[in-house]
Order: C-alpha cells, then structure tokens, then sequence
C-alpha cells in the first residue's frame, strides 16, 4: 500500500478530486495548508500598500491506494493539478505499513 500525499493549488481540488472519483479511489483526506516552494511567496497590493507574502494558501491531498494504484494516481493528480506556471505543487508517495478500519476491524487493501 502507499500513501499519496500531494500539494497543489486550491481551485484545483475538484478537478483532483473528480479524476481520482473516475480513477476509482474512494476515499481521501484534505487539509488546507500554506507554504511555499521555488516562487518564495508573493507581493500583493492591498489599498495601495504592497505587502510580501510568503507563504500562500495551498491543499494538501492524502489518498491511500493500492500498490498496483499508485503509479496511475500520482499521474491523475499531476495531469488534474497541473497549469504549467510555477506552484503547482508536489506529490509524495510512502509506503504505508498498516491500514485498518475502525468500523469492520479489516485491515490491509481490505481496508482502503
């Protein structure tokens, strides 16, 4: 099993989400984060006062799949999420030792 864990830009979440749903993952975990990467923030202009910004508004999404999964939903992620402009984000995957659900007490693939 891995856990894939993916950084991106938030007004791309439901683009993920609708290609992972067509993917087949059933189930995932969204965190609103901030941070940054290469693009070290951002100034803006608020009532005329330029402020620097650094570190922006981001969606963290975990999704654990199968090990046979993995490789097509870090890809599903990438295409769903990317703009092609830097801060698009990143994508992780680790090896997850254990899952469990809490209701039926089946572990492993069982339980994702």
């Amino acid at each position: 099993m891995k856990l894939i864990m993916a950084i991106i830009k938030p007004f791309k979440l439901d683009d993920v989400r609708e290609a992972l749903t067509g993917l087949g993952v059933e189930g995932m975990t969204v965190t609103e984060v901030k941070g940054y990467g290469r693009q070290k923030g951002q100034t803006e202009i608020y009532r005329g006062a330029e402020y620097e910004i650094h570190f922006l508004p981001k969606v963290k999404i975990e999704v654990a799949v199968n090990d046979d999964q993995a490789e097509r939903t870090i890809e599903t992620i990438s295409s769903a999420a990317g703009t092609g402009k830097i801060g698009d984000g990143k994508i992780f995957a680790v090896d997850l030792e254990k899952a469990m659900r809490i209701r039926t007490g089946e572990t492993g693939n069982e339980a994702l």
